[in-house]
């Protein structure tokens, strides 16, 4: 079970709940991943507001990894999450938001947010409408 004092988060992926940290080691690696020369500026980086499918591998990643859990970006690609993509962007918003805090967490609060709105409403719009009842020839 998660310990948000510790900036901890538990996610489910591919049916298991996992516990994921980002680490001071697992920031290093993200600072190195994404060229950035410091917290500051991964903190900056990831408060912008978007965010791509390779930057929620990377982080979902290296908060795994922080936990203690060994697995490769490779492997954390091919991973299934509750709720497909709007899941995974609301697995990055709550990391980023218990390691951050601040200004940084309420931008990554948004982001998921706003993505899983997006999201549902693209599939309740791409469902068929309903056929209309046949009221006799015309």
């Amino acid at each position: 079970m998660a310990n948000k004092y510790r900036g901890e988060i538990d996610a489910t992926l591919d049916g298991t709940v996992f516990t994921l940290c980002l680490t001071l080691g697992a920031l290093a690696e993200l600072e190195s991943a994404f060229g950035s020369d410091d917290m500051l500026a991964l903190a900056t980086r990831f408060g912008g507001g978007r965010i791509a499918a390779s930057d929620c591998v990377r982080i979902i990643g290296a908060g795994l990894r922080g936990a203690g859990h060994p697995f490769a970006d490779d492997v954390v690609a091919q991973m299934r999450g509750e709720n497909g993509a709007a899941g995974f962007v609301d697995i990055v918003g709550r990391l980023l938001a218990a390691t951050f805090g601040g200004p940084v967490a309420a931008v990554a609060v948004d982001i998921a947010t706003e993505a899983v709105a997006t999201m549902a409403k693209a599939e309740t719009s791409a469902l068929p409408s309903p056929p209309r009842p046949f009221l006799g020839p015309r």
